[in-house]
């Protein structure tokens, strides 16, 4: 007995047109179906190709037939037959090849992720474009991409704009959060910050997480929105709540100063936890120093130390000027000046500011390294030049006493007066002095007095 679907003693299927001879009950009345238009001969034979059962008909019928490019999804997931990339590549081609926009996509995709052919960014755009060209929208959120990062393209932000903007204005999400990005940014566009916040919108009311998050950042910031705490944090819920590591991260700061909502160590620590777990860098710094300083959880070095450390192990410089500090005053770890040098060194050559300081006070000291005037000037330079107010005071005394640099009473006071005008009182004091005394400064009883 043959049925639509059995293989013949060659390996392939049985056609429709061969079992209108074989006088099977079966086959007749399937047959007879299809003369009462319940399904035509083209699906028939499309199921026959890839051994669909019948009880699989009605819902193919009830989707709209089978198809080409239904037929290579199906084999793309693996539904209703074994999943094969080679063969959704084939079928995929076959409709593509017949103009069919969604499969042009697919198959473009095929080629992007390099699934059941060899992978090839020029293929890719390829097929993008064809289907970009009749309006699908994901082609067109994809190829935008594509000229935004020339792969298979030229780099080109103006056509990259040009097609993310078609895909964005047939609703398209992600299309829509990368356009709000583009002009954020000003790539291949005037720089707007309204525009920005206008894409941003329409991809978060579609509950795009990472939109919500820059959507969120907008309205902390008050950039093309009016600013708004309670804005910030709405978006930053939303987007968390999806379990956008970013926003809890974010929230978990918002809840940790109370910034648009009511303060809370208890929620900063559920909210840094959540980001800490999927390995969010700033989160694992704050959860470190809540547990640093017992905020909202039992106080625990040990726990800090960790946290800080899976940060660390991310490069992030914060982390290591933590870390740094916790192995020089020997808390959680075991003390070590040497360790301790090691994390601020490298958080210093990350620019933190206060990493610059304290290693300049380190070399100074010779704690931890060889002592070093030389290098002590070139840190406190380098926190002096970010506004560091106590590596301004320290870079002063260098200079006045010719430590590590060429002695100058100018100088001096050029360091001091940038760390007085800060608000600091050791830098006051001192410029009293030498106003008094008129080193490195014209002597005034005056400026002294102030």
């Amino acid at each position: 007995m043959k049925f639509v679907g059995d293989k013949d003693r060659m390996g392939g299927y049985v056609s429709v047109w061969e079992l209108s001879e074989s006088g099977d009950p079966y086959n007749l009345r399937l047959l007879w179906r299809i003369g009462k238009g319940e399904l035509s001969m083209a699906d028939a034979n499309m199921c026959g190709a890839i051994g669909l059962s019948t009880a699989n008909l009605a819902l193919v019928k009830q989707r709209g037939g089978v198809t080409e490019d239904k037929l290579g999804l199906m084999y793309h997931q693996g539904r209703g037959v074994e999943q094969s990339d080679v063969e959704a590549v084939k079928w995929y081609t076959k409709a593509a090849e017949q103009g069919d926009s969604a499969a042009q996509y697919h198959i473009g995709l095929m080629y992007y992720q390099g699934r059941g052919v060899e992978q090839s960014d020029v293929e890719a755009v390829k097929w993008f474009t064809k289907a970009a060209e009749q309006g699908y929208a994901d082609a067109q959120s994809i190829l935008g991409i594509m000229y935004a990062q020339g792969r298979g393209v030229e780099l080109s932000d103006v056509e990259a704009v040009k097609w993310i903007t078609k895909a964005a204005q047939q609703g398209n999400v992600d299309a829509q959060s990368i356009l709000g990005k583009l002009y954020e940014q000003g790539l291949g566009v005037e720089q707007s910050d309204v525009e920005a916040a206008k894409w941003y919108t329409k991809a978060s009311v579609q509950g795009n997480a990472a939109a919500q998050v820059e959507l969120g950042l907008m309205y902390d910031q008050g950039r093309g929105v009016k600013q708004s705490n309670v804005e910030a944090d709405k978006w930053f819920t939303k987007a968390a709540q999806q379990g956008n590591a970013d926003a809890q991260s974010i929230l978990g700061k918002l809840y940790e100063q109370g910034l648009g909502v009511e303060q809370s160590d208890v929620e900063a620590v559920k909210w840094y936890t959540k980001a800490s777990a999927q390995g969010n860098a700033p989160a694992q710094v704050g959860l470190g120093l809540m547990y640093e300083q017992g905020r909202g959880v039992e106080q625990s070095d040990v726990e800090a130390v960790k946290w800080y450390t899976k940060a660390v192990e991310q490069g992030n410089a914060v982390a290591q000027l933590h870390l740094g500090i916790m192995y020089a005053l020997g808390r959680g770890v075991e003390l070590s000046d040497v360790e301790a040098v090691k994390r601020f060194t490298k958080a210093a050559e990350q620019g933190n500011v206060v990493a610059q300081s304290i290693l300049g006070e380190l070399y100074e000291q010779g704690r931890g390294v060889e002592q070093s005037d030389v290098e002590a000037v070139k840190w406190y330079t380098k926190a002096a030049e970010q506004e560091n107010a106590a590596a301004q005071v320290e870079l002063g005394k260098l200079y006045e006493q010719g430590r590590g640099v060429k002695q100058s009473d100018v100088e001096a006071v050029k360091w001091y007066t940038k760390a007085a005008e800060q608000g600091n009182a050791a830098a006051q004091s001192i410029l009293g002095m030498l106003y008094e005394q008129g080193q490195g400064v014209e002597q005034s009883d005056v400026e002294e007095l102030k």
